[in-house]
């Protein structure tokens, strides 16, 4: 049996204020730790260089940016979002950089819990979520978003506000639209949303949310992506013919950071391109996952459907560092809501994204990831194994649920047909109570007379009405 730890945190809440209090404490030590870790925000500055690139009217796939040489591998619409970054100075740009993350953090835990609680009224869900932000921010995803001045939060808050508008919102898709001309992946979100849409509308011929939220969100992200033509023609030109299929530029596959598949392969087979079987690996986990999220989706569970499509991406994608992996707060929350074991499950989970077990193996410029022993490989994989047990493991407990409610159907069933034989027998046995009564009654009849003879002594009945008596009296005359 499922218990929510969400229902026993709502039994028994902390004032609004003493979260809220906790929350902000955590988040100052956080940006403390930050500063004495001597984060160097690499991903912000290049960010800033492409922001800078674009003022300046030159080629952004030509660009190289901060000691590590880094390139451009976004989309030439995520040049034009980071221009502001370049009206301020480095130093207000970073503190701006990781004040707007901490805010995103608070954004995401709180559409994580609307995703997975709708029904919490204001003040629990505020409470709640102060409570899980002061804790999250910590683990390893969250902590490298923040130490790099990555943009994952931000993608993931786009998306989660989509899906938790109300029904018939006419702006939802606007996010997904937006952020996935920002970064290609998450328009699995968008696979997902007409898959389901065009299943139920299959089944109600009805136009629904999911259909209209997927046409709102291709349509965003088209609009977007013509403007952007127009504005930047060349950079759109290399990126959509050229840049898009170069998958070495973003990184090496072997990289301890990469927590998709084929990092994982890559690492196995010590090679940095495990070319088919990363192929054949990820359409196969790809399509089971994404089935169990549209049937998740079909079903009305969302929370479900999304967090699945979101690990999917993840784990399918040619290079998913550890820092894309922010999606661990929904499932967390998730987790802490659903799990019939909730604090052991969540608690494993949980440990398994703040303890940065990935960093425990030998990285370097050396590419040490391309010799690693079967421990070190483990540990370098922590992340898609971890999703990977997750979704088994919420398979075979759909299978053993359905099971349980069949032989709960068949039993039923036994039981109401037994029910019905019953009361068949009691029926048949209540008319041959009555045919019996009524031959007593005519026995009864039948030997009133002879009982009359029999006791001469047992007084006539007075008769009831005076016609009666007048007709018994002639009759004794």
């Amino acid at each position: 049996m499922s218990v929510s730890v969400l229902s026993k945190t709502r039994a028994r809440p902390w004032p609004l204020a003493t979260a809220a209090a906790v929350c902000l404490l955590s988040f100052a030590a956080f940006w403390a730790a930050q500063r004495l870790a001597h984060v160097n925000m690499l991903d912000v500055m290049v960010y800033r260089a492409e922001g800078e690139t674009v003022r300046a009217g030159g080629d952004l796939y030509a660009m190289r940016a901060t000691s590590a040489n880094l390139g451009m591998t976004y989309p030439p619409f995520a040049a034009l979002l980071f221009v502001p970054l370049t009206l301020v100075g480095v130093p207000l740009m970073r503190t701006l950089a990781t004040g707007g993350n901490l805010l995103l953090v608070v954004a995401l835990v709180l559409l994580s819990v609307r995703l997975v609680r709708p029904s919490l009224s204001r003040a629990d869900l505020w409470r709640t979520t102060f409570w899980v932000a002061a804790v999250v921010v910590w683990c390893e995803p969250v902590w490298t978003t923040l130490r790099y001045g990555q943009i994952n939060l931000l993608i993931a808050v786009a998306v989660l506000w989509d899906l938790t508008r109300r029904e018939g919102s006419r702006w939802a898709g606007l996010g997904i639209g937006l952020a996935t001309a920002v970064k290609l992946t998450p328009g699995l979100f968008v696979v997902l949303l007409l898959v389901a849409g065009v299943l139920l509308w299959r089944r109600d011929r009805s136009w629904n949310q999911w259909l209209r939220t997927a046409a709102t969100a291709t349509g965003v992200f088209l609009g977007t992506t013509l403007a952007v033509v127009v504005a930047l023609p060349a950079d759109s030109k290399r990126f959509w013919t050229e840049t898009l299929f170069e998958t070495g530029r973003v990184g090496f596959a072997e990289e301890t950071a990469n927590q998709s598949i084929r990092g994982v392969l890559a690492r196995l087979m010590h090679t940095d391109d495990p070319g088919t079987w990363w192929a054949v690996a990820a359409a196969l986990l790809g399509g089971a996952a994404m089935v169990v999220a549209v049937r998740a989706a079909l079903r009305g569970d969302r929370a479900v459907a999304v967090v699945v499509c979101a690990f999917t991406a993840l784990m399918i994608s040619p290079i998913s560092w550890s820092h894309h992996w922010v999606w661990c707060v929904p499932l967390l929350i998730l987790l802490a809501d659903r799990a019939t074991h909730a604090w052991r499950v969540t608690g494993a989970v949980a440990l398994v994204f703040a303890s940065f077990a990935l960093w425990w193996v030998p990285h370097d410029p050396g590419r040490p990831e391309l010799d690693q022993n079967a421990g070190q490989m483990l540990l370098s994989a922590v992340y898609p194994l971890t999703a990977t047990a997750l979704l088994a493991g919420y398979v075979l407990t759909r299978r053993r649920a359905r099971g349980t409610e069949a032989g709960h159907g068949t039993e039923a069933g036994t039981t109401e047909a037994s029910t019905a034989k019953a009361g068949t027998t009691e029926a048949s046995t209540a008319k041959a109570g009555t045919t019996e009564a009524g031959t007593r009654t005519e026995a009864g009849k039948a030997t009133e007379p002879a009982l009359e003879a029999v006791l001469p002594g047992v007084p006539e009945q007075e008769p009831r009405t005076a016609p009666e008596r007048e007709r018994q009296a002639v009759a004794k005359e």
